[in-house]
C-alpha cells in the first residue's frame, strides 16, 4: 500500500506584514492632525499666578471643619439651607483641604447629595510638571 502524502499549504505571511506595513504608515501619516508650533513662539507661564477659589464654594479644612466665605459651617445639610433653591439643583462645588482624609471627603459629599444637591463638584489643584 502506498501512503499518500498531504501536501500542506503555507499561510501567506508576506502578504500579512505587507498589509500591516501599510497601515503603520497610513496610521503615522494621517495622524498628524495638529501642525506644530511656530519656532518663533513662546507660551505664556501660568505657575506664578495667584489662583483663587470660585467664591460660592464650601472649603473643607484638613479636620474636618467646614467655612464658606469666612464663616464656619456646622454641617453641609446648613451650607444648602443658606443657598438660594436654584443653586441647589446645579453643582455645589466643594474645595478640599490636601490633608482632609479621602474617606472624610466622601462622607461630605454623600451628605450633600442626600440634602439635595443636585451635583457635587469637587475643585483641585491642577499642575502640569
Amino acid at each position: 500500500m502506498k501512503r499518500v502524502l498531504r501536501k500542506t499549504k503555507s499561510e501567506p505571511t508576506i502578504a500579512l506584514i505587507n498589509i500591516v506595513f501599510l497601515m503603520l504608515i497610513f496610521f503615522m501619516v494621517s495622524g498628524t492632525l495638529a501642525r506644530p508650533l511656530d519656532a518663533s513662539l513662546s507660551l505664556v507661564r501660568t505657575a506664578d499666578l495667584e489662583g483663587r477659589a470660585p467664591p460660592d464654594a464650601l472649603m473643607v479644612h484638613a479636620d474636618g471643619r467646614l467655612t464658606h466665605q469666612g464663616q464656619d459651617i456646622s454641617a453641609p445639610a446648613n451650607y444648602l439651607a443658606t443657598l438660594p433653591e436654584a443653586e441647589r439643583q446645579g453643582p455645589v462645588r466643594l474645595i478640599p483641604d490636601r490633608e482632609l482624609p479621602a474617606a472624610d471627603l466622601v462622607r461630605i459629599a454623600a451628605e450633600l447629595r442626600a440634602a439635595g444637591a443636585g451635583q457635587v463638584m469637587i475643585v483641585t489643584e491642577r499642575g502640569l510638571e
